[in-house]
């Protein structure tokens, strides 16, 4: 989240070896905007006005002259079928009450119903979720079991954990549960780190910050104050909290080796990336270095980021490492890992080498050129069209407000990005997504989510101190799918770190069910597997995490459809 480094000492030759900037924000989003309007074919997302959807709240972040750096980086969102009707319903995460902000008007998150018609009913009040202070991330699991997800609301300066009832409400329990997480707490992922069938739940911690830890960045000058560059706040620790299995969790952050790294964590995923059976998480962290953490088993994890070269550009400098996600982009087996950052720096795209390495290949790809002069937060890889290859959509935004009377070729709002990937190569197809992706937007959040149950996977953009997006699917209609429910028996119930392999035709791919990705934000459960034009699946293989961890093979599936896989148990619903 830094501010642009040309004001640091010692960026300079870093500028000159990047060379000159090929397009600037306003080039960029306008040029897409004048080609959206003249394609003549239907652009692939269609963004859903308020008036449409009902989804009439709006984020307000407490903007304040003290310049108070929470203000400008929130916030998440999500998608979740919180009542289990099959549909997805959609939480926004709202600022609230702290010591550096106390709002006029009583701010509160929102909980929007899914009305199966392609609009929503705001049931906050009635679900008893609005948050209890400065909101920032939330992250969506059933953590015991009991067949209903709950609410992990992050939030500064303390998080709160939110008990699925079962009929319609929830319940706060986070003293029960011992998931407080003191501090400044961003983006949070639930995954099975001890493969005992329970989710376990980390929660990025950003710097050392309160209210009397304010710094002033800037001149004193009318208009020269701006939000600090994080280098000035110290990094910390994030948490690590194990499920005992009985509603309570136990904070493992120093016994397991997450609290030894510190960091300015902003985005986080859970994945298997040295294939051995164990998650390991990967944070984008902000002037300090990204970890890499390595789950060595026994409850233990090693921080490999530097020996992995995704901790440091290749300079040796610290990015500004923010929205992150994972997944095996080219088919070979290996997980692979994104990370954006801000103006200047670029957006990478490590390739998983599968000796425990990454290489940072954006430079081989329109992406680095791309993102030269921008800022990313919320990203996911997804099959938008249902072809079977993985695409990447990303939500951009500089956090400081006034960036644009200091360094005039950047803006401060930008718009988003849409890359199609066939066979790892990448092509910017923002153009073609439509007007909404030409929209200068302060994007933050971004949540997948097939809202209509068309098998088309939509996009849910928040965006700072304004209204979310809901973004409709219209570039995968012509393709046919497959969606998955996975749920687990003896593995974890959410089946995170599930590998689903299938075939269709002359069609084979693999998929890998990731924890978390994207920042501050929670994603729709399920699995949307694309057929492209092929109109029969042959078979589709589901390898269960531990402690199950068999492999079933399911046949005679249907397309065009959703349906549920258990561990354990033959056919499907």
């Amino acid at each position: 989240m830094s501010r642009t480094m040309s004001r640091y000492p010692g960026f300079l030759s870093r500028r000159q070896f990047l060379g000159a900037a090929t397009a600037s924000a306003i080039g960029l989003g306008s040029s897409r905007f004048a080609q959206a309007l003249a394609s003549s074919a239907q652009p692939y997302f269609e963004a859903i006005a308020a008036e449409r959807s009902g989804i009439a709240w709006s984020h307000t972040a407490g903007l304040s002259p003290q310049m108070y750096l929470p203000e400008t980086v929130g916030a998440g969102c999500a998608f979740l079928d919180y009542d289990n009707d099959g549909w997805m319903d959609i939480y926004l995460v709202n600022s609230g009450p702290c010591d550096f902000y106390q709002p006029a008007v009583p701010l509160r998150n929102a909980l929007y119903r899914n009305n199966r018609d392609g609009t929503f009913t705001d049931v906050t009040a009635k679900a008893g979720v609005p948050g209890n202070a400065y909101g920032m991330g939330v992250a969506v699991a059933d953590y015991d079991r009991d067949g209903l997800p709950d609410l992990f609301v992050s939030q500064y300066p303390n998080s709160i954990l939110y008990h699925n009832n079962g009929d319609g409400t929830f319940t706060d329990v986070t003293a029960k549960a011992g998931v407080g997480a003191p501090g400044w707490g961003t983006s949070a992922v639930w995954f099975d780190y001890d493969n005992d069938g329970l989710l376990d739940l980390f929660v990025c911690r950003f710097a050392d910050f309160d209210k009397e830890k304010n710094v002033w960045c800037g001149g004193h000058g009318p208009g020269e104050r701006y939000y600090c560059k994080p280098n000035v706040y110290q990094p910390m620790p994030s948490w690590l909290f194990h499920n005992k299995g009985n509603g309570t969790f136990t904070d493992v952050s120093r016994e397991s080796g997450i609290a030894a790294s510190l960091a300015k964590a902003w985005g986080v995923v859970a994945a298997d990336l040295n294939n051995d059976g164990w998650m390991d998480l990967f944070v984008g962290s902000d002037t300090a270095p990204n970890p890499l953490f390595i789950n060595q088993g026994k409850g233990r994890f090693v921080d490999n980021g530097l020996l992995a070269g995704v901790a440091y550009n290749p300079f040796g400098v610290a990015r500004s490492g923010m929205g992150v996600d994972a997944a095996d982009y080219d088919e070979d087996g290996w997980i692979d890992l994104f990370v954006a950052n801000v103006d200047h720096e670029m957006y990478s795209l490590y390739h998983n080498n599968h000796n425990g390495g990454f290489d940072d290949v954006s430079l081989r790809t329109p992406i680095a050129n791309i993102t030269r002069l921008m800022s990313g937060w919320g990203l996911k890889f997804f099959d938008y069209n249902n072809d079977g290859d993985l695409d990447l959509v990303i939500a951009n935004g500089h956090p400081d407000l006034e960036i644009q009377a200091h360094h005039p070729e950047l803006r401060y709002l930008q718009p988003m990005l849409l890359f199609a990937q066939n066979q790892g190569k990448w092509t910017d197809v923002s153009a073609q997504a439509g007007p909404a992706f030409a929209q200068p937007i302060a994007g933050r959040g971004l949540a997948l989510g097939d809202f209509d149950n068309d098998g088309a996977v939509d996009v849910l953009v928040s965006t700072n101190n304004g209204a979310p997006l809901l973004l409709k699917n219209r570039a995968a209609h012509e393709n046919h799918w497959l969606g998955l429910r996975l749920v687990g028996a003896k593995s974890n119930i959410d089946a995170i770190g599930a590998k689903v392999t299938w075939q269709s035709g002359d069609l084979t791919r693999h998929r890998s069910k990731v924890g978390g990705g994207s920042y501050l934000s929670s994603h729709d459960p399920r699995m949307v597997l694309g057929l492209g034009p092929r109109k029969q699946i042959d078979w589709v293989e589901v390898e269960w995490p531990q402690p199950g961890g068999g492999k079933e093979r399911f046949t005679g599936l249907p397309v065009d459809r959703y349906i549920t896989l258990i561990e354990g148990s033959p056919g499907w619903k």
